[in-house]
């Protein structure tokens, strides 16, 4: 039904036959004829009404948010390339002056300072890891060898993280091939492997205990199989043993027993992302740069 402002002009008038007469007119008559007349307000509900400007804030704060986001990352890509770079020409730490290692330590400080404080996420430290730098005297001196003596080459060297499902720990085994030219295959002839129990202790340390240094994977060269066996001739049973022997032969030595504690000493984890991963020896023993690597079996 449509209300009207207005009462009914039928109404009105039934109810007002001699209101046109003068001589009926008085002054309640007017006062009540005038009542009827006021027009009572209509009550109109508020709608709140959200302004335009309250929703395309909150988009400029997303876009803002996500933009420095982008820059943040862009930077800390930038800072991992200055790190790199500054330790490419350096032999993995062999060769090293002054400014170079000032150098590489602000780099360092730049890229373990977008990563402080945070915990250590081991199923992102899990698998394996390539040395690219290292400042560590007992690693540098595999180098120093490797210089020093021809018949000794040091190849690639990994930490490989087991961790995966744990919450407090796992197992890290040091990787490092290394061969001896005409007898083993080069830079990867033979794989020295030492192995350790490592424990959460903080939020970016960790404890190791070595357990047990080996050397595996064995492969020789074609010509010590040739010397060995000669493919010209029938090979003997017993030569083929002796290759079998060599190819399969592993030797370990135990670094820990019953009562004793073994060997160790605090790792700190100082960055770690998908690709990177820093750490520091505590106690002054040196810096590492490791990069993801394809994973290997041992």
């Amino acid at each position: 039904m449509e209300l009207s402002p207005f009462p009914s002009s039928t109404s009105y008038f039934t109810r007002n036959t001699n209101l046109h007469d003068p001589n009926n007119i008085n002054q309640s008559q007017f006062t009540s004829t005038r009542r009827r007349r006021e027009i009572s307000p209509i009550s109109i509900p508020r709608v709140n009404v959200k302004s335009p400007s309250s929703r395309s804030s909150v988009i400029c704060l997303s876009t803002a948010t996500t933009t420095t986001t982008k820059i943040d990352e862009f930077e800390l890509e930038s800072k991992k390339h200055d790190l790199l770079r500054a330790i490419q020409d350096t032999q993995r730490g062999l060769i090293t002056n002054p400014n170079q290692r000032s150098s590489i330590e602000e780099a360092l400080v730049c890229v373990e300072g977008y990563d402080a404080g945070t915990e250590i996420d081991l199923k992102k430290l899990d698998g394996t890891w390539r040395l690219q730098y290292t400042s560590a005297s007992d690693v540098v001196v595999l180098f120093e060898s490797a210089q020093r003596f021809p018949f000794l080459q040091v190849g690639q060297i990994f930490q490989k993280f087991e961790c995966r499902n744990q919450t407090d720990g796992g197992v890290v085994r040091n990787v490092v091939q290394w061969s001896i030219p005409s007898l083993l295959e080069e830079q990867e002839g033979a794989t020295l492997l030492v192995s350790a129990n490592f424990s959460v202790v903080s939020k970016r340390n960790i404890y190791l205990e070595f357990e047990e240094i080996s050397v595996q994977n064995i492969k020789i060269s074609e010509e010590l199989q040739a010397w060995i066996a000669p493919a010209v001739l029938p090979r003997s049973y017993l030569s083929l043993q002796i290759l079998q022997f060599l190819q399969t032969f592993k030797a370990a030595v135990p670094v820990s027993s019953p009562g004793r504690r073994s060997a160790g000493g605090l790792y700190y984890l100082s960055y770690l992302d998908n690709n990177m991963l820093l750490g520091r020896a505590v106690g002054g023993g040196g810096v590492f740069v490791f990069t993801k690597a394809q994973p290997f079996l041992l």
